[in-house]
C-alpha cells in the first residue's frame, strides 16, 4: 500500500505531504482545488510522461516521492531482482521522480537511478489508476487475455509454463528452418562467409589457453633483468661464507647443543633443522633457475607477433581462444548443414512437426481451461452488475482461436496462429440494453454505465491481481441516486482487498471513507496554493452535508450528513 506521498513545487502545489492508510481514502473539494493534480503527480511517480508545465512557476524542479509497503510475496520483489534494485525484507519501496524546469526527468527506486521505463514497470506492479477517460487494462482488448489468465492463475500456471517451453523450442526450430530455406544466392553468400571464417581460424592453429601461456612467457622475457637480479640477490644473500645459510647453520648447531636439557628445546631444534634443509633446497633451485634463464629477443618478437594475431582474431570471433574455437566448431556445423541442406531441412521439418503436435496439445489444454474460467467469470460479473443496477446487462467473455496463415499449424481442422500466450484471442463483450447485440467492452458509450461495469470488474480482479493500491479519479461522474449509493458500496468492497484512493463529488462515496481528505485551494499574495487536510468526524459530517446540499450548511443538511454517515457505517459493519 501507498503509505506516504510527498509533493513539492508541482503545478499549483507548493508542498503537500499525505500519510495514507489502509482501506478507503476519499479526496473531496471544490472543482479546480487540485484533487486531480494529486492524481497526476501519482501518475508521474509511476512512470507517466512528464512535462515542464508540471513544474510550479518560479521553482527549479517538481519533486514527487511515494513510500510503499508490500508483503513478502508481492511481484515487486521479482521486479527488484530483474532490475538490480534492492528491496529489504521489511517490504519498503520508495519511488522518486523529479522534473526540472529545463524538462529533465530523474527517476529513482529505493535510491537507485533508473530509466523512466523501469520506473513504469515498478509503478504498474504497485498502483492501478482508473479515471473516467482512462480505463487502463480493463478496457484494453489486448489485456483481456492477461486478465482472464489472472482470474484462472492457479489452474493455468503449470500448463502455461509447459507450453512456453515448447513454444520457445518451436520458434527456434522454425527460425533455423527459415534460415536454411532462404534463396540460393543468400545461402551461397552465407557459405562463402562461413568458409572464410573457418579457414582463417584453421590456419591460425589455435590451441586452448594459448593466449594465457604466451602472455605469461612474454611477461617473463620482458622482465628478464628484474627477474634475474631478484633471483641472484636472493641466492647471494643465502649462499656463501658469512651469508644466511651459514648463520642459520650456526643457530641450528647452537640450539641442538641445548636440546638434551628440555623437550621443548628438542622440538625447536627439530623445527629449525627442517627449516634449514627447506631453505637449502631452495638455494639449489635458485641456482638451477638462474642457469636456465636466458634472454631471447627473437622469441619475444615471435610472441608479440603471435599475440597480435590472436588479438586480431579475438576482435572478430571471441574474447578468448576457447570462445574462438567454439565459434569455429559452430561454423563447421553450419557449413555442414548448408552443404547438406536438403537432408537437414527434412530432419528439421520432422522435428518441427513433432514439437508442433506437443505444442498444439498444450495450447488446446490452455484453451479448455480458459473457456471454463470464462464461464465462471461471466457468472461472477453478472452478480456484481446486479448490485450496480445493471441486472439487465449481458456480459460475455469470448475465447476464440486466432486464425492462422498458410504456414500455420492445424488444430481441429483449421489453421491457427500461435504466440507466447497460446492460440487464444480473448475479448470482453457486453450489452446494457435488452435486445441489443453484444459489443466489445471498450465501445460502450455511456460514462455512467462504463463506471459501473469497470467497478464490477475491479471488484473481481482486485482479489487476483495483487495490486497494492487502486486509484479512482472521478469514476462516479454522471451517476446519482441509488446508482450512486451502489457505486459507493462497490468502491468500499474493493478497498477490503486493496488500498483505494478515490476522488469523488458524490456524498455517498465520501460517507464510505475510512479516511476523508479535503483538498483546498488558497490564494495568498497573488499566489495559488493547494493544501490537503485530513478531516475529523465533525469536519467529515460538515463536508458530506455540503456535498449533499451544494449550499450553506443548515441543521437539515447536517442531519442528512449524519444520516448518510450512519448508513455507511452500518453497511461497512456488514461487509
Amino acid at each position: 500500500m501507498l503509505t506516504e506521498l510527498t509533493i513539492r513545487d508541482f503545478a499549483i502545489i507548493d508542498y503537500v505531504s499525505l500519510t495514507l492508510k489502509d482501506g478507503l481514502t476519499v479526496l473531496t473539494g471544490e472543482t479546480g482545488a487540485g484533487k486531480s493534480i494529486i492524481i497526476d503527480s501519482i501518475q508521474l511517480l509511476t512512470g507517466a510522461r512528464g512535462s515542464v508545465d508540471f513544474v510550479k512557476h518560479g521553482a527549479k524542479r517538481a519533486e514527487i516521492e511515494g513510500l510503499f509497503n508490500v508483503d513478502g510475496n508481492h511481484s515487486v520483489y521479482a521486479k527488484g531482482e530483474e532490475y538490480g534494485v534492492e528491496i529489504d525484507e521489511d517490504g519498503m519501496v520508495v519511488l522518486q521522480r523529479s522534473i526540472t524546469h529545463q524538462g529533465k526527468s530523474i527517476c529513482r527506486v529505493n535510491g537507485k537511478l533508473v530509466t523512466l521505463g523501469v520506473l513504469r514497470e515498478f509503478g504498474k506492479s504497485l498502483i492501478d489508476i482508473h479515471s473516467q477517460h482512462e480505463t487502463q487494462s480493463l478496457m484494453d482488448p489486448e489485456r483481456h487475455i492477461d486478465l482472464l489468465d489472472t482470474y484462472a492463475a492457479e489452474k493455468l500456471q503449470h500448463p502455461k509454463q509447459e507450453y512456453r517451453k515448447q513454444y520457445e523450442k518451436y520458434r527456434s526450430l522454425q527460425k533455423r528452418y527459415q534460415e536454411l530455406s532462404d534463396n540460393e544466392q543468400e545461402m551461397a553468400q552465407r557459405l562463402d562467409l562461413l568458409e572464410f571464417q573457418w579457414n582463417e581460424l584453421e590456419e591460425a592453429h589455435l590451441s586452448p589457453k594459448e593466449d594465457e601461456e604466451l602472455m605469461e612467457e612474454r611477461n617473463k622475457l620482458s622482465n628478464f633483468e628484474k627477474i634475474y637480479s631478484g633471483l641472484n640477490d636472493t641466492y647471494e644473500a643465502l649462499y656463501g661464507e658469512q651469508k644466511g645459510m651459514d648463520w642459520v647453520s650456526h643457530a641450528m648447531m647452537s640450539l641442538e647443543a641445548t636440546s638434551d636439557y628440555d623437550e621443548n628445546y628438542q622440538k625447536m631444534s627439530d623445527e629449525l633443522s627442517n627449516a634449514y634443509y627447506v631453505v637449502e633446497e631452495l638455494t639449489f633451485r635458485l641456482s638451477t633457475e638462474m642457469e636456465a634463464l636466458e634472454f631471447d629477443p627473437e622469441r619475444l618478437n615471435e610472441i608479440e607477433e603471435r599475440l597480435d594475431e590472436i588479438n586480431r582474431l579475438k576482435r572478430k570471433y571471441g574474447q578468448s581462444v576457447e570462445e574462438m574455437l567454439e565459434h569455429k566448431n559452430k561454423v563447421e556445423e553450419e557449413i555442414d548443414e548448408i552443404n547438406n541442406k536438403d537432408s537437414f531441412l527434412s530432419k528439421l521439418e520432422a522435428e518441427i512437426n513433432d514439437v508442433s503436435e506437443d505444442l498444439l496439445l498444450e495450447a488446446q489444454h490452455i484453451h479448455d481451461i480458459r473457456s471454463e474460467a470464462a464461464k465462471e467469470l461471466v457468472g461472477a460479473v453478472h452478480e456484481e452488475l446486479k448490485d450496480l443496477y445493471l441486472e439487465k446487462s449481458v456480459f460475455d467473455v469470448k475465447v476464440e482461436k486466432r486464425k492462422g496463415g498458410k504456414e500455420s499449424p492445424v488444430m481441429n481442422g483449421r489453421q491457427v496462429a500461435l504466440n507466447s500466450n497460446g492460440v487464444d484471442e480473448v475479448r470482453f463483450m457486453i450489452t446494457t440494453n435488452p435486445g441489443e447485440p453484444l459489443k466489445p467492452l471498450h465501445k460502450i458509450a455511456s460514462g455512467g454505465e462504463m463506471s459501473r461495469i469497470m467497478l464490477a470488474l475491479k471488484q473481481i480482479f482486485s482479489r487476483h491481481q495483487g495490486i497494492t493500491s487502486v486509484i479512482f479519479d472521478e469514476v462516479d461522474t454522471g451517476v446519482s441516486g441509488r446508482v450512486a449509493q451502489a457505486i459507493a458500496e462497490k468502491i468500499f468492497k474493493i478497498s477490503v482487498n486493496s488500498q483505494v484512493l478515490c476522488i469523488s463529488h458524490l456524498p455517498q462515496v465520501a460517507a464510505m471513507a475510512d479516511t476523508h481528505v479535503q483538498i483546498q485551494k488558497n490564494i495568498t499574495d497573488n499566489t495559488t496554493k493547494t493544501n490537503a487536510k485530513e478531516l475529523d468526524h465533525h469536519e467529515k459530517v460538515e463536508e458530506v452535508a455540503r456535498m449533499i446540499s451544494g449550499a450553506e450548511l443548515t441543521e437539515t443538511t447536517l442531519q442528512n450528513g449524519h444520516e448518510l454517515l450512519n448508513l455507511a457505517e452500518s453497511f461497512k459493519a456488514k461487509v
